[in-house]
């Protein structure tokens, strides 16, 4: 299997345990250990020291799946269970996932490699794994009722199957879906080439995260699964910002960030200060006569796509959903505006019987960064996050690539904020302004006439007589 030490000791505290007791000892021999993660913690990548190379990817405040080597079968060990996952330092949610998180581990395998899963469920009700855009046997595709029986509480199901093609994949639950996805339960595959690829390039830094969506009610724990549209956390791999990490990376790395969309609506994904190229969807590499640059890219439900770029400006830039509310925590809905009423001391006393009452601020939203209301105990705030200038007034979809010349490869560590050349931040300007131009009524003068007849000019209009079938008159004005 991979190098437990290594990986312990680069990737954090990761703890193992044993899987469900319904599991007889015997059978527990023949399963690989199933390992487990507590921490929201960005992981470091799990370099592979057996089976074939590849580059491994970095996963969002997530990690990967360590495997064992069977008579050349890689195999792993998912355990579907309840987990707590913190979404921002202070706020914790009651969701259901795999090995201790939500999402799951990250799943990285190379192109060729047969594969076989264990899937051990310990939720409170039956379950199944569907490989999203695999192509495998039809029994292995994981839809319960229709391809296989659900795997029942306490029991180990096995998934086997061959990774045919690369490329960025899913995996998520087929058996009371509804439910089981809006409860956190999915997780990423990535498939690395074999060989070099003609579309597919050698990157220095490979990120991937999920994109998903909660309603929890301010002081709950647990989703609301009904919601269909209005969700008030959006998060990258179940975290909202300012609890979501950088993305760290080195000026002059070429970078690749792989983006999976598995809430209810889509997510048009928006970089500051670099152009990207789309060079990967569900159906695997674009081809290079389709890509071409941008800055916004729409991830669709159910879609992933695949964005390259190279990182030759130095600064702290903006990544986020471009939907204004998918920038906010815990986004109350039907808010009324009082834009321009002093309500601040109201909104405090109604919060002390009311705790998630809310108002837009007299001046906007802004001030509800500013506000010192009281919150319940276990909910995040609308708009947090603290940059060098002050609040980011941002929340939800939202982080920060962070791109420093002296960041060494393969460090991941945050650098803190960037340290701007004189002259190249914004400021306040004291001098004296232009005189602005005015119009004529004003005391400026008029734009000069060009090609215009100097004096009137009777014009012939012509109209139809009324009454008359076809028949047209003059008439003058």
């Amino acid at each position: 299997m991979t190098n437990r030490r290594n990986f312990l000791t680069g990737a954090g505290a990761i703890t193992t345990a044993v899987a469900a007791a319904a599991v007889s000892r015997v059978a527990m021999a023949a399963l690989p250990e199933p390992v487990f993660q507590s921490k929201p913690d960005t992981m470091a990548p799990l370099v592979p020291e057996t089976g074939r190379p590849y580059n491994p990817v970095v996963t969002l405040n997530g990690w990967t799946l360590p495997w064992r080597m069977n008579n050349g079968v890689k195999e792993f060990h998912l355990v579907a269970e309840p987990v707590v996952r913190e979404m921002s330092p202070g706020f914790k949610a009651h969701l259901w996932g795999y090995n201790g998180q939500s999402p799951g581990p990250t799943i990285e395998v190379v192109e060729g490699d047969r594969v076989r899963i264990f899937v051990t469920n310990k939720l409170p009700e039956h379950t199944s794994v569907h490989w999203h855009g695999q192509r495998l046997p039809n029994g292995m595709d994981g839809v319960s009722g229709l391809t296989q029986k659900a795997i029942p509480v306490g029991k180990t199901f096995v998934y086997e199957f061959l990774a045919k093609r690369p490329g960025t994949f899913m995996y998520h639950p087929h058996a009371d879906e509804m439910t089981q996805m809006a409860m956190g339960m999915m997780g990423f595959w990535i498939t690395h080439p074999k060989a070099r690829h003609p579309l597919i390039d050698e990157v220095n830094r490979d990120f991937v995260f999920l994109l998903n969506a909660y309603d929890i009610d301010p002081g709950a724990y647990t989703p609301k699964i009904m919601t269909m549209l209005d969700f008030n956390l959006w998060s990258w791999n179940s975290r909202v910002f300012p609890g979501i990490d950088p993305l760290v990376v080195r000026k002059n790395d070429k970078v690749r960030i792989r983006i999976g969309n598995l809430t209810m609506t889509n997510h048009p994904m928006h970089l500051h200060g670099h152009e990207f190229l789309v060079t990967g969807t569900d159906g695997g590499p674009t081809p290079k006569s389709s890509r071409q640059y941008e800055v916004t890219t729409d991830v669709a439900v159910g879609q992933m796509r695949q964005l390259e770029f190279l990182a030759d400006e130095e600064g702290d830039w903006a990544f986020h959903c471009h939907k204004s509310h998918h920038t906010m925590n815990a986004m109350g809905h039907d808010v009324p505006t009082l834009i321009g009423v002093d309500h601040r001391k109201v909104v405090k006393d109604i919060t002390n019987v009311i705790p998630d009452y809310m108002v837009m601020g007299e001046r906007g939203m802004a001030d509800m960064a500013e506000m010192d209301m009281p919150l319940p105990d276990n909910t995040a705030r609308m708009m947090s996050g603290e940059g060098p200038f002050g609040s980011v007034e941002m929340g939800g979809m939202f982080s920060v690539v962070k791109v420093r010349k002296d960041q060494k490869a393969g460090d991941y560590k945050d650098p803190g904020w960037y340290k701007h050349p004189a002259g190249e931040v914004a400021y306040e300007w004291t001098g004296a302004l232009p005189n602005p131009a005015r119009f004529a009524a004003e005391g400026g003068q008029t734009m000069k006439a060009q090609n215009m007849p100097a004096k009137e000019v009777e014009v012939q209009v012509r109209k139809p007589v009324m009454g008359g079938a076809g028949a047209m008159g003059g008439m003058k004005h």
